[in-house]
């Protein structure tokens, strides 16, 4: 049961990374993804617009290998499941770490993108242990 559970929170934490996709590559220089993101001028969005495009896909590529590792876990192919789940989860936990560290005054984002991968991964490995 708790590898379904972690399952679903990558599931889950792939969804969100798919919409910070939106927000970030589609959606950066509208008012409600600026105030999001506390950008305070739409000189400033316009100024970081082509950076936020380009993060905007790794989080879309992170969040797409989270989900299909899910789905293939789900699916019976436990191996590459867990891979694809791990691979997806680690580097959101750890850019959520880098945001957090590198800038305190973002920690609720930071905490936000960290408690869905960090929760399945610490979920996947307890679930590994014999």
């Amino acid at each position: 049961m708790l590898e379904i559970s972690a399952a679903i929170l990558v599931l889950l934490a792939g969804l969100l990374h798919g919409y910070i996709f939106i927000l970030e590559s589609f959606r950066w220089t509208k008012q409600s993804t600026m105030d999001l993101f506390s950008i305070s001028t739409r000189d400033e969005a316009e100024a970081t617009r082509e950076m936020a495009f380009n993060q905007g896909f790794y989080n879309l590529f992170l969040g797409v290998t989270a989900v299909i590792g899910s789905v293939t876990y789900l699916s019976g192919i436990h191996t590459v499941g867990l891979t694809l789940m791990f691979a997806g989860t680690a580097p959101m936990v750890g850019a959520a770490v880098v945001l957090l560290v590198g800038s305190p005054d973002k920690r609720a984002a930071a905490l936000k993108q960290m408690a869905l991968p960090l929760l399945g991964c610490m979920a996947l490995l307890i679930s590994m242990l014999p």
